[in-house]
């Protein structure tokens, strides 16, 4: 497989003779973030987080993601958070891109450098910080466990996409395949992301429409994406958000395609509906 590589926010600022981007777009069944509208103008501050600022891309809200959030974090050298997650029922994902983390889970301390994946169930403790000389990039998605009587919450985990293979789907010449961090069938897990790999000129041949929402950030390259009606154009930095049951499909471009993929998965669908509760 060609090097690895991983796209970011572009911040900035663009100059006054820039052309606002054309590619930007949010509807009701989906939305695309392009790179360039992620400038400086846009990241957050976050609360206990020292030398960091945060690009939101996504979160629960109504018309938009129902069951993640998701932030690019970006942490200077010496900063970092003692006090991460202010959710104790939130799981998290962390994905690096950029730079070299120092991840501390109930009491273990593990480096994470690009492709470092670190899994963090509810309730558990952990910090991180950029002890190196240069700024470090990660994906932060977080969610809202939803546990189930009689099966255990998942164990914390660290790992590094380089070591876990990529699974092809059948019938595609390894062409197009995920990289998956968890056992599917390990129904601890109400969340996967993953990296979904498409090779130049693959596809993804019919109209997935399914139950679970996504958030797809393309790390690596181009593609023209089906999302409902419309086909679109993405490439490397960018963001999109799919709402359950949006159709979509994909033809990867002239280079190796590559997403940071989020799905809610394993679990029932809520029937908790506000006129189940009438009388």
């Amino acid at each position: 497989m060609a090097p690895t590589s991983y796209a970011g926010p572009a911040a900035g600022l663009p100059d006054q003779s820039s052309l606002h981007t054309g590619r930007a777009v949010f509807t009701e069944a989906y939305a695309v973030i392009p790179r360039g509208v992620m400038s400086d103008i846009v990241t957050s501050c976050l609360p206990h987080w020292q030398q960091t600022r945060a690009w939101v891309i996504a979160r629960p809200m109504t018309g938009f993601s129902e069951t993640f959030s998701q932030y690019v974090v970006e942490v200077l050298p010496g900063g970092g958070s003692d006090r991460p997650e202010p959710d104790a029922g939130a799981e998290g994902v962390l994905f690096v891109t950029e730079g070299e983390a120092t991840l501390t889970v109930e009491g273990a301390v593990h480096r994470l450098t690009p492709g470092g994946y670190a899994f963090l169930p509810p309730g558990c403790r952990w910090t991180l910080s950029n002890g190196g000389a240069t700024p470090l990039r990660f994906h932060w998605v977080r969610k809202l466990y939803e546990a189930v009587e009689g099966i255990p919450v998942p164990e914390a985990f660290v790992a590094n996409e380089r070591e876990v293979p990529i699974r092809w789907m059948p019938g595609t010449n390894e062409r197009w395949g995920t990289t998956r961090f968890v056992d599917p069938t390990d129904v601890r897990h109400d969340m996967h992301v993953n990296i979904v790999t498409l090779e130049s000129g693959a596809v993804i041949p019919f109209e997935e429409t399914h139950v679970m929402e996504h958030g797809l950030y393309v790390l690596e390259g181009k593609a023209v994406y089906r999302l409902n009606r419309d086909w679109v154009e993405v490439e490397a930095g960018d963001f999109m958000w799919l709402r359950a049951f949006c159709p979509q499909s994909c033809y990867a471009g002239p280079d190796r395609f590559r997403y940071l993929l989020y799905k809610d998965v394993n679990r029932h669908a809520s029937l908790g509906l506000p006129w189940r509760n009438r009388r």
